[in-house]
């Protein structure tokens, strides 16, 4: 009776281990457990300091770009806000975080107008100085800004993917550029639902 009694527990324990370490089918590059991601210090729109910690039990999406950027980042940000829409109230326990790469000009004021324009939960986040190449390490973004000779205004080069964390904070997806918005809903309901 003992034995019986002992394999099914042990049979449970295996199938709880399993259930639990069962691989998602994302349509994204699955990066779990990847060296990316971690706890940031930044900025937020509204003057507010912001750590990951202020997002556990939601899913957020980072995505790092500026606003002047004439096709990556109104094009993601469009497709962000198609997903919004297409998932409805489930949508509440995602947070999309436009993190600047151009600190320079983007001010709070600009970024806040700028993400706004897409979707007003979205919220836009920046830094300066060691705490801006610090998420950059962390988050492996990279950005260069480029000016041509004789001219005013600038560009920048900067990553155009997009990275997806759990609700417990971790890093899962990396998303790119042109993903579709039912891809976007197929992964995102997978992380909710997990």
């Amino acid at each position: 009776m003992k034995r019986w009694y002992l394999g099914g527990v042990l049979l449970l324990i295996c199938g709880l281990l399993m259930a639990c370490s069962k691989k998602l089918d994302f349509t994204a590059s699955d990066v779990t457990g990847g060296d990316i991601g971690g706890d940031f210090r930044l900025t937020d729109m509204n003057d507010q300091p912001r750590s990951l910690k202020d997002f556990q039990g939601k899913v957020v999406i980072v995505f790092f770009g500026y606003t002047h950027c004439p096709d990556v980042c109104p094009t993601t940000l469009g497709e962000l806000s198609q997903v919004a829409k297409k998932m409805g109230p489930d949508f509440k326990k995602v947070q999309v975080l436009f993190v600047s790469a151009d600190p320079e000009r983007d001010t709070t004021k600009v970024l806040k107008d700028y993400v706004h324009l897409f979707n007003p939960d979205f919220l836009a986040l920046r830094a300066t100085g060691t705490a801006f190449e610090d998420f950059k390490k962390r988050y492996k973004f990279v950005s260069d800004k480029h000016q041509e000779a004789g001219q005013e205004g600038y560009s920048v080069d900067h990553s155009a993917g997009c990275y997806v964390l759990d609700a417990t904070g971790k890093v899962r997806l990396y998303v790119p550029l042109g993903f579709g918005v039912d891809n976007w809903v197929h992964d995102l309901k997978l992380l909710l639902d997990a």
